[in-house]
């Protein structure tokens, strides 16, 4: 058992219903598997579950925990500071690409 760290640049959703959460309501929270530490008060990229940039949002929280079923998750909530526009979210994209995501497909 151990905590695994996310680049503080990154923070990916695996979900549309979380982003669409985020993104309608200012304010969201999504939910990963496994022990993991989000740089909590910094401002990170987010990017869609097809990996591509689409806001700027800020880590209000990090919790790691067991749930119910005795998995290993934690819960990050944040609040969107702003959406990108059209070029910072193409050049934020190629960059994750790579750096983080590895070749287009």
């Amino acid at each position: 058992m151990g905590f695994q760290t996310e680049f503080n640049s990154v923070c990916k959703f695996k979900s549309e219903q979380e982003l669409y959460e985020l993104l309608e309501y200012g304010k969201g929270k999504m939910v990963k598997s496994g022990f993991r530490v989000y740089p909590t008060g910094q401002k990170v990229i987010a990017y869609t579950p097809n990996n591509e940039a689409i806001a700027i949002v800020r880590i209000l929280a990090s919790i790691a925990e067991i749930n119910f079923q005795g998995e290993e998750v934690t819960q990050v909530e944040m609040e969107l500071v702003r959406k990108l526009n059209d070029e910072e979210a193409r050049v934020q994209t190629a960059l994750a690409y790579e750096m983080f995501f590895g070749e287009r497909s």
